[in-house]
């Protein structure tokens, strides 16, 4: 529809199909979608330097007239050319030169009034500016100059100012179609700006108060289209009755005793959040929050144990075939010696069709009481005979609608979702509104901290001395790579070419194994079964390792290239080792250019605890790329930071609650727009909470 802001991107002037497909690399495929892209900063273009006042190295703004224009070409490279103008004022003149293109020298006209911006740099005696922006003075309104100016994360081959320039075309021709979400009352309760005014503010700000209400406004709407959603579940689940479980009794008092260790004062003050919400008439729907092997597994173990009791059935859902496995062979032992049988099955994509058949067919009959596996429990076939207990760890590794599934196969079972990403309490709280937030924020007794040290890549035989001496005290070590096989272009080592390396060299005489994620299952679980029985001595390994391994005699990790890691997989990694009562490092082999990995790897260094690096993680990337694009769809917060605007945060809560008390399915007439914005950002919300 001509004029409408779902109107293909390739349709706005200057962009075309070809160049569409840059712009939908980086999301943008609609106009909206460009209205919506902000800037990633700005820079203040508004003060003029005097020509004769600039200083190496620094960025100016400039208004000047063209006195000389040129065009030459390079000696050294043949089809190269440098365009080169030399402009003045009043007080002196500069000369400022653009490579390869050739187009600007038919652009300038001498006598023209031009303003530019860009770094000065000296070249030889004289300074001059090197590609600098411009725009001719006469332009009644100039984009990229003379300004407070937009700066983009740039699509493919797209310069700033064609992006500037198409942005500001949008706004013109499209601004109009756009309708404000934010109903008046909610708008002016908080002092918001409209729509219009915020998205022309915050590309094109007439000044930084204009800018600052823009991203107020911005933000405000981002955290309210995201709490809606939220609130609608936590008021369906007071309307849902949930299963009533008996939470008391011999079994889970038996299973409690057979430990072999006691649960911390924090594992149990859990547990009785969970004993309370299970025994209680509505559904459990829990967030079980903890840092990297502070015994969350445990405490979901003891939940599943009270469904058993009761005679419900409770599924146990993993991200990865290992962690599954893992969980089920902990699991099993621990309830091998009770009394009353806990009847176990483990149910993953590597099982073959007629085994799969099997434990499908023992789960729908109900002789299987606990069922642990992978998103294998998702598929059409599994069916439950009473399913009263769904959990769900490291929940940030499935989507949305994911999550909704494997509890849709009961008649509204409990929920417990585990991860071991942490984040603040209190965002936890006001990010995760539909669910109630449990923290073990202790570790288990006799837990040592792990140490973290740094060495540069022209260090790394150090690092290696350490692990050797590790090992020759009979413990064992992983060494860990970003990628399989070497990348010539990155500069990386890959895992398969360092395995045959060090076994011949560094870690001569140990026995090394390899594992990574193109091996099938059965070679990952042989070669982890072997490494778990000390059968070898070091595991070269990618991140296939990342969560959930368990093998406490392991006191060393290195990890190559760590500099192209996360901080959050770093820290998961790290949680590898420690595992046991023996002191364990953690080394760190970086080659850090840039100042957000420094950051990463500083954080490691100075910081065990998970929720201070969550924190930190937070500060350096932002919350879009914390969270990720399964988290509840953060990824959508392209402009609002709940850390930093907490306050903002809370009060789009209050008022999305407010408003889904009197109006649940946002069927009024004020709110169709803000149900129709939830459903096209989060299209999974339709079938989770939009209908019925």
């Amino acid at each position: 529809m001509k004029n409408s802001v779902d109107t293909s991107i390739q349709y706005l002037k200057g962009i075309g199909p070809k160049r569409a497909k840059a712009f939908a690399a980086v999301g943008i495929k609609t106009v909206e979608d460009l209205l919506y892209y902000f800037p990633r900063r700005y820079e203040d273009r508004t003060k003029f330097s005097p020509i004769s006042k600039l200083q190496e190295g620094t960025f100016q703004t400039i208004k000047a007239q063209v006195l000389v224009k040129g065009k030459r070409s390079s000696f050294r490279r043949r089809g190269f050319s440098i365009t080169e103008v030399i402009v003045g004022d009043e007080t002196g003149k500069i000369s400022c030169v653009w490579f390869n293109q050739p187009y600007l020298s038919e652009y300038f006209k001498v006598g023209q009034s031009v303003i530019l911006y860009g770094r000065v740099q000296r070249y030889g005696a004289k300074l001059q500016m090197n590609s600098p922006e411009f725009e001719l003075a006469l332009e009644q309104e100039p984009l990229s100059t003379g300004r407070i100016v937009p700066v983009y994360s740039l699509p493919q081959r797209v310069g700033q100012r064609t992006m500037r320039a198409l942005v500001k075309s949008a706004l013109d021709e499209y601004l109009g179609q756009i309708t404000d979400c934010l109903p008046y009352d909610i708008r002016a309760r908080n002092n918001l700006l409209n729509l219009a005014t915020s998205l022309i503010s915050i590309h094109f700000p007439e000044n930084e108060s204009l800018r600052l209400k823009a991203f107020e406004r911005l933000s405000f709407e981002e955290f309210f289209i995201f709490q809606l959603p939220l609130a609608m579940r936590k008021l369906n689940k007071k309307e849902k009755k949930g299963l009533i479980h008996k939470t008391e009794g011999k079994l889970i008092d038996d299973f409690l005793s057979n430990l072999t260790f006691e649960l911390t004062a924090s594992q149990q003050n859990v547990l009785k959040e969970i004993k309370k919400d299970m025994s209680g008439p509505l559904a459990m729907q829990r967030l079980l929050q903890g840092d990297v092997g502070c015994g969350k597994t445990v405490v979901a173990a003891c939940a599943c144990v009270i469904a058993a009791q009761g005679g419900y059935q409770a599924a146990f859902m993993a991200p990865t075939e290992i962690l599954a496995r893992q969980h089920y062979e902990k699991i099993k032992s621990q309830v091998s010696s009770l009394k009353s049988e806990v009847r176990i099955g483990l149910l993953t994509s590597s099982v073959d069709i007629k085994e799969k058949e099997n434990i499908s067919k023992d789960i729908c009959e109900g002789k299987i009481d606990l069922v642990i596996g992978t998103h294998a429990l998702l598929e059409e076939g599994v069916e439950f005979c009473n399913l009263g207990l769904v959990v769900i760890d490291e929940q940030h590794k499935f989507g949305v609608g994911q999550r909704a599934l494997l509890p849709a196969k009961g008649a509204n079972p409990d929920v417990l979702i585990m991860t071991a990403t942490p984040i603040p309490r209190t965002l936890a709280i006001t990010l995760y509104g539909d669910l109630d937030v449990s923290v073990i924020n202790e570790m288990p007794k006799g837990r040592l901290p792990i140490k973290t040290l740094y060495f540069n890549e022209d260090e790394k035989r150090k690092a290696y001395a350490i692990a050797r001496m590790e090992l020759a005290k009979g413990n064992q070590a992983f060494i860990i790579y970003p990628v399989i096989d070497e990348s010539v272009a990155l500069d990386l080592a890959g895992a398969k070419r360092m395995f045959q390396e060090l076994k011949s060299s560094e870690f001569k005489g140990f026995r090394l194994g390899l594992i990574h994620g193109r091996l099938d299952e059965k070679e990952q679980k042989t070669i982890m079964a072997s490494f778990k029985d000390r059968k070898l001595d070091a595991l070269i390994s990618t991140t296939v390792l990342e969560v959930g391994i368990d093998i406490p005699n392991a006191t060393c990790m290195i990890i190559e290239h760590a500099q192209r890691f996360g901080l959050s997989q770093l820290h998961q990694l790290r949680g590898r080792v420690g595992r046991g009562e023996k002191e364990s490092t953690c080394i760190l082999i970086a080659d850090s250019k840039t100042e957000e990995s420094k950051a990463r790897i500083e954080a490691m260094v100075n910081f065990n605890d998970g929720f201070r690096i969550a924190e930190e993680d937070l500060k350096i990337r932002g919350p879009g790329e914390f969270f990720g694009s399964r988290q509840h769809g953060l990824t959508e917060l392209k402009i609002a930071n709940p850390l930093t605007q907490m306050h903002l945060l809370k009060r789009a809560r209050e008022d999305a609650l407010k408003l889904i008390a009197s109006d649940q399915r946002l069927e009024l007439r004020p709110n169709i727009q803000l149900k129709q914005k939830i459903l096209q950002r989060f299209p999974e919300y339709e079938k989770l909470m939009l209908v019925g």
